[in-house]
Order: C-alpha cells, then structure tokens, then sequence
C-alpha cells in the first residue's frame, strides 16, 4: 500500500489566483464573489483530479511578521491586499470550515513557515507531501516526501529532479539563490545587480552562498567580486528573510485533515447567498416539494375540486402542454393548488379521454377560470392566459405571477425560471424536466410521461409557485416594488397576452417576392467578391475571409483573437474605407443576415391556423425594463436600411378596410432628462417647441438657430443621445468620424451649455456607488455592483448604466403603463383595434379604418398623458396600408 498523500495549500496564494482569474463576479447584492468562486472552483478541481487523503490550508494573518522585526522594509513596496478581496476572505474561510478542512494560521508567521512545519513533520510521519502554491520559496522544502504542486502550470509537480532541472542546484539551496537575487514581491533586497540566471551561474560553480563569498576573491569579474564584497550582510540577511521557518508552534493533527464529508447544509446555505446556483444544488438537502399530490380520476372528485375551486379565493395553477408555443401545443394536463403542499392534477391524454369529454372538462374549468372574484397565482402566466384563450377562455382575476415578481426584485438574473426561484427563495430543488422526457434521440413528449410521474411534476410546480407567492409578496414590499408590480407589471400580462394572441398579418407572398429579388443580388455580390479577391472561397468562413483578406491581399491586420485574426464588423468597417473587398463582404453579410432572419424565415412560422405571426413579449430579460421580444424578435427588424424598411411593408392589417398605425414617442428619452436634471436651458427648450436637436446645435457651435446646417444638426443629434448613454469622446469621435479632441469640446460644450444634465449624471453615480443600485421614476431598481470595479473599463461601462438606467427604464415604464391605459380603453369603448406590436417607444396598432379618428384621440390621449413631466410630452401617429407606410 502506498504512502498517504497530503496537500497543503496555501490558502493566500490561491484567494489571489481566484481573484485575478475572474474579474468583477458579484451577486445581486453587489457582495463581490469572484475570488470565492475562483477559490472553490480551484478546490473542488483539485480534490476531484488528485483525491488526496489528506488536506489543510494555511493562511497568512494579517500583521507584522518575525521577518518585519528583523527588516523593517520587507514587503514594504507590496501592495495591500483590494478591498473586494478582503470582503471574501471571511466567506472563503466559512467555506473551508464547511467543507471541514483544517485552516493553519498562527500571528507573526507566514502560510509558508505553517507549510514548511507541517510538511516537515509529514515527512517525517512518511506522509508524502503535495505543497500547492504558486510561491517560489516553496521550492526550498521539495525532499524525498515533499513535493510543489504548482498553481502556475496546473498540475505541475516538483521533485527533487525538477527543482535541479529548473534551477540548476537542489532545493537546500533555492534559500542562497534568493540571497543573491532577491525578491522584489518580498522586498528582499538581495545583492544589487545579480538577478536569477547570475545567481544560479554562481551557484553551479560555488555550490553555496558561504562558499562563494569565502572564494569571492577567485571570481573572474571584478565588478560582480566588489558588489558581492560590499553587499555580504544583504546577501545573509536575504538568505534569512527567504528561509521558511519549519519549527513554528502549532498542533498538527493529521487525522483532522483526513477528507471527510462536508457540512452541506452550511454549503447550500453560503452558495446560495452568494447566488452559485450550481454550486448550491450540488449541496441542496435535496429538498424536493413534497406534499398531498392527487389525480383526480372520477366525475364525483372532478365536481369537488370545482366548488373547492370556487370556495378558495386565491389558488395557484399550471398547464403541462406539448410544446412552448401557446398557439400550437396541446394540454396534457393542469394542477391545481389552494393550499400549501397540496395540490391535484387532472390529465387530459390517455384513459380512454375523448375530445368531447376534455371539452366538458374545460367548460367546466372556464367558469373559475373567467370569475375575476377569484385570484390567480402562476409562473409566466401569461403562457397560460394565451394558451386558455386560445380554448376560448379568458383568464381573469390575474393576482401573482412569481417569475415576474422575481424579476422585479433582481432584474440582472439571467433568467428567472422556477427552479432557481424555489432553489433561492425556498431552498427547494425541482425535478428537471429531463428526467421526464429524457434525452437526445430517447426524448419522448409530456404527453408520453407516465401518469403518476407528470402528476407529481404539475402538482410541484403549482405547490411551489403557491408557496413563493407569499415569499416573494412579502420581498417586494420590502424593498418598495409592491406599486411598480402590481400598478404596472401585473395589468401588462393581459395586455401582452391579448397583443400575443391577436398575432400580426404577414404577407408571405410579398416576402417570397422579395427573397427572389434579393437573392440575384446576393448572386452578384457573391460573383463581385470573387472577382475582387481573385479566388473562389466560403465568404461566411471567417477562417478562408481572414487568409484571402489578410495572406493573398496583404490587407492589415486591424484585430486579433484568441482564434487568429478578427473579420468582425468593425474590422470590416475600418477596412472599408480603403478597401472594395471588405465593403462588399459587409453589404453581402447584411443582406445574408435579412434574408435567413426575416424575409425567409417569418413566412414559416406563420400559425397554420390564424395566418398571422405570433411574437412573444418578454417581461423579464431586459434589466432596465424595456420588453423583449423572441420567437422571432420583431423588434428588430433595421429600420434605418432601405431593405429593412421594406420588410415592414409585409405587415400588413387584418381588417377588409383596414390601417397600420403607428404611434411613437418623439424624443421621450430626451424629455425624461429635462425632467430629471432640471436643467434650465434643456426645459425651456423643450417648453418652446424648439427642435430640440437645431438648438442643442446652436448653444455647441454657438451660433444663430438659423444659422445651423443639417451637418451641424446630425452631430448635435449624435451627441444629445450619446449622452444619454454616458458616450466617450473616443465613442464619439468614432460615431462622427472627427478627432477625440473634437469629439471631447462638442461634450464640454454640451455641459457647459446643460450643466444641470452634467450634475444630474454625476448625482446618479454618485447614488450607484453608495446604494449599489439605481431607480426609475416609479421606483424601478436596477443593481450596478460593477460601479466599485478595479477595472477602469468595467467601471465605466456601470457609470453609463448608473446615468442610462433612469432615463430608459423610466421610458419603458411610461409606455407599459400607456400600453395598460390604451387596451383599457379599447375595451371599454368596444373597438375592434388591436395592439400588436411594441418596439421600445413605439405602439403599432391593426383597425379597421372607420376607426381610426377615435383610436388615434385615444393613444395620443393615454400615451402623452400617461405622467405629469415638466415638459411636454408628444406622440407621433401615422398611419397607412402597412407597417412601412406607417
């Protein structure tokens, strides 16, 4: 039987490693968390590689040291330790006691001098010794049983040969080497002028530091022998200074660092704050939901869950269909939950169901469904109010939905599923849908999944979604986002329901005629990069672009990647200007990219049953508030190119006598931040019905408004919305092609003609950086951890968001609720025009013509009244026979 094998890390080496490797990593509560999970994701690499028997980290404490008494300069250059660092340096240690591996520290002594006596007292127990660290004083304790793991070059091992290999002498004498060399890290002064190839020369030829200065004289250079006479007490005193101390007075228990199994509950606790969802369902109790789940398999249990369904006012529910599109899939079954870990399912496959009896089941279901008195709880609800709508049911009385209210409260989370919401909010772990359905070529749908298995699933996520309403509820009104959900977010569900519903007309004859045209126009793009290249080759083969662009044509090399050399667009852009062949290749890539994303690809997902196409809004991605839009994105489409205009003309109305209206917010972004800055000159402006972009113009190159040409206008454009978006000089200098000297007078211009603007900015950095968020004007929250960044880049990025976040989610909040308003409207005033589409501060809208003078006072009414600014707010309609008539 072999030796144990013990490692020992040092701990401080490794928070450094973890903390430089992952850069501004941070949890939603702007707590920084990279060296933690830098730190664990290192750990857990090495325990799972190298399956010691035996391990125990030593860490350095903060203070001075023996070596401080002795040289009062030692590591006096050394920077002190970042601050985020210090922050995590009390998680990892309760990590490391969670995962019960002994820490070693000890005031006045290093991590190293703890290694070096344990690893000394290891060697003599015949424990074979793994020193992880990326320190090279380390070298100095590699002997028989004692090795260096190397941090540097992972995996990486040391023995007695490899030290002899890298320096030219055995471990006993790294400590003479580093005499003669020094440490600038350590400040260890060493002998001037002799670095580390000198001192190994040296060595080889003397073998140790006393016999070199007893033989100095006999050194062939006469400036090395007088600098090392002169430097004899900084060679001695170095050598001290480097020499790890391995009789420090600790207790070593080798059976405390035997691996054994970690505390997983504080695991799961700690992972799960710092938001490592991964690293916290490996650690989960494996709490899955349990409770009274039941299927309802008779008329008489089918008739009680109904009068308990009327009796309980407020119940949570959830559909299991065969697809995600609500439009398209079929029910397999639906849960529901009244009562905390009880909930009960009724299937609509298999048993001998006929169509005629689910639809006696959904008739019956349609009068709780469509009673408005009883509250609804669900998970993306809104899947379900266009699925049931779909099956002629109007869901009403819509009071929670938990993946909402998640995303109210952390709008930076990737994603808001109800796995990671139970898995946070009640440390609960879901049954992952592939467990149900499998895998790969063995996938089966919902409707195949056993009854009892897709039961429990359905019935878990009712219970859950039932349990986290109460959580979540209670969290927003705690951090004040109770109105903004349930003024705001909640209505917007059925809004962006009936707008998903009601889908969008797309003349797919118009596109196929266009795919054709544009088709022999991508033929002959393709021909005339061939010819201006003078070969054939794959024009969306980045690698074959690179080699005919960069090798035969000789054209320099803008960028480079970790891949080769960049052909992105920007470097494209920049080539363009000297270059047929890169201008060619980027019209040929915006013609490709329209054609495959658009003009080809709408008309096959046109629903085979309504003709029209149906979006889905998206609530929770953006972390401003703006909505999203998938499947496909039609807030997308270019609208600034000729082509993507004219992709708009296939959107056309749904009415016999019908219009496409549209109706857009002009400069609304701008008039938010006269509102918010209080800025004099940009109120007034704005109070006058100036145009906003001439006058900005005016006050930059002062001159005369009638004295502003177009040019002068665009670059005032250019730098009015740039500042909105916290734009650079260089930013800008790019945007208009002028100097960055240039580029920096037009925005000191701008400030000193809007110094309001200039405070309001600073004043929103200045709020990111003490609350680690930022607000809208109805209290939208926005977390910014990245605002007390090192790095200055990523500090800045968060500044621009810090300033930007305000004025567009406020933007996004004005025309959801203006969005509330006009449906509303609509409604009560029984109009056949629909709503059918939102991009950004845009509202487009499907009406029969006959009423459009009534629709159009209704929007400009609801749109510009929607809140009080202290500057007019002004809404642009047009209308035709198509969105690009529009």
């Amino acid at each position: 039987m072999g030796k144990k094998r013990l490692f020992l890390i040092d701990g401080n080496s490794f928070c450094y490693r973890a903390f430089y490797a992952i850069r501004d990593l941070s949890n939603s509560k702007g707590f920084p968390t990279n060296a933690v999970y830098g730190f664990v994701s290192m750990l857990k690499k090495l325990m799972e590689s190298e399956h010691p028997e035996l391990l125990a980290i030593a860490f350095d404490l903060k203070g001075p040291t023996f070596r401080h008494e002795r040289y009062k300069a030692y590591k006096l250059h050394r920077r002190p330790m970042p601050e985020p660092l210090v922050a995590q340096m009390p998680v990892i240690k309760d990590i490391v006691k969670a995962y019960r591996i002994p820490i070693y520290e000890k005031q006045g002594f290093e991590a190293d001098d703890i290694i070096g006596t344990i690893s000394l007292r290891a060697d003599k127990d015949g424990i074979m010794t793994f020193i992880v660290t990326g320190d090279k004083d380390a070298f100095q304790l590699v002997s028989k049983n004692t090795r260096v793991y190397s941090t540097h070059k992972e995996g990486v091992i040391y023995d007695e040969d490899a030290v002899i290999s890298r320096f030219g002498v055995g471990p006993k004498h790294i400590v003479d080497i580093m005499a003669l060399m020094g440490d600038s890290s350590d400040n260890i002064p060493g002998v001037p002028g002799i670095g580390e190839k000198t001192a190994i020369d040296l060595l080889l030829e003397f073998k140790t530091l006393d016999n070199l200065i007893k033989n100095v004289d006999k050194l062939k250079s006469l400036s090395k022998s007088k600098m090392i006479k002169e430097n004899i007490d900084k060679a001695y005193l170095s050598r001290e200074l480097a020499e790890i101390d391995r009789a420090v007075d600790i207790d070593i228990d080798f059976d405390a660092m035997r691996i054994t199994q970690p505390d997983a509950e504080s695991l799961f606790r700690i992972f799960n704050e710092l938001e490592f969802r991964k690293l916290a369902e490996e650690f989960s109790p494996r709490h899955q939901p349990e409770g009274a789940y039941s299927v309802v398999s008779s008329a008489a249990e089918f008739d009680l869950l109904i009068e308990l369904l009327k009796k309980n006012m407020s119940w949570a529910f959830d559909f299991e269909t065969t697809s995600t599109d609500p439009m398209s899939c079929e029910i397999v079954g639906v849960s529901f939950c009244f009562v905390a870990k009880k909930a009960e399912y009724i299937s609509f496959v298999g048993g001998g169901w006929s169509a005629a009896r689910r639809q006696f089941i959904l008739d019956r279901l349609k009068t709780v469904f469509e009673d408005p008195s009883i509250k609804k709880i669900g998970q993306n609800i809104k899947y379900e109010c266009v699925l049931l709508r779909n099956l002629g049911i109007d869901l009403k009385g819509i009071c929670f939905d938990t993946m909402v209210a998640s995303y109210l409260l952390n709008p930076s989370k990737p994603n808001h599923n109800l796995s990671d919401i139970a898995m946070e909010h009640l440390g609960l772990t879901m049954t992952d849908i592939s467990e149900l359905i499998g895998k790969g070529k063995a996938k089966i749908t919902m409707a195949q999944v056993p009854l009892d298995s897709i039961a429990r699933y359905c019935c878990q996520d009712s219970d859950v979604t039932f349990r986290l309403k109460a959580v979540l509820e209670e969290k927003l009104k705690h951090k004040s986002l109770a109105g903004l959900f349930e003024d705001i977010e909640l209505p917007l569900i059925r809004v962006l329901s009936d707008m998903e519903f009601c889908g969008v007309k797309i003349d797919v004859d118009f596109l196929k005629d266009m795919s054709g045209s544009l088709q022999e126009r991508l033929d002959g793009l393709t021909k005339r990069i061939y010819e201006s290249a003078g070969c054939e080759f794959n024009i969306n083969s980045p690698r074959q672009l690179g080699q005919v662009l960069f090798e035969k044509l000789g054209l320099p090399v803008v960028k480079k990647t970790k891949t080769g050399i960049s052909t992105d667009a920007a470097v494209l852009s920049i080539l363009a200007v000297n270059y047929d062949l890169p201008k060619i290749i980027l019209e040929y890539r915006e013609l490709t990219k329209l054609v495959s994303t658009y003009i080809d690809a709408l008309p096959r997902l046109v629903n085979g049953r309504t003709k029209k196409l149906h979006t889905s809004f998206n609530q929770t991605v953006t972390a401003t508030g703006r909505l999203s839009s998938s499947d496909p994105n039609l807030q997308n489409i270019p609208v600034r190119t000729d082509i993507g205009k004219k992709i708009r003309g296939a959107f056309k109305p749904s009415f016999k006598s019908g219009v496409i209206l549209s109706s857009d917010y002009s400069q609304i972004e701008l008039r938010i931040l006269a509102h918010l800055s209080l800025d004099k000159a940009l109120t007034e402006a704005f109070m006058g019905g100036l145009d906003i972009h001439r006058y900005t113009a005016s006050l930059i190159f002062d001159k005369p408004l009638g004295d502003i040409d177009d040019v002068m206008r665009n670059q005032a454009k250019t730098v009015n919305f740039g500042i909105i978006y916290g734009m650079s000089p260089y930013g800008l200098s790019k945007e208009l092609g002028i100097p960055v000297d240039a580029a920096k007078g037009f925005i000191d211009a701008y400030f000193s003609r809007y110094p309001g603007v200039y405070e309001f900015m600073q004043g929103q950095i200045e709020f990111a950086r003490k609350n680690g968020y930022v607000l809208t004007m109805f209290n939208r929250r926005r977390y910014i951890p990245e605002i007390g960044s090192g790095n200055q880049s990523i500090r800045q990025f968060a500044e621009r968001t810090a300033i930007n976040t305000p004025i567009q989610g406020t933007a996004a909040d004005m025309i959801k609720i203006a969005m509330i308003d006009v449906s509303n409207k609509l409604k009560s005033n029984a109009l056949k025009a629909n709503m059918i589409l939102q991009v950004h501060d845009e509202l487009v809208f499907d009406m029969p013509k006959t009423e459009l003078d009534k629709v159009c006072g209704i929007i400009k009414g609801s749109m510009e009244g929607v809140v009080k600014l202290k500057v007019p707010i002004k809404v642009n309609l047009a209308c035709g026979k198509s969105w690009q008539d529009a």
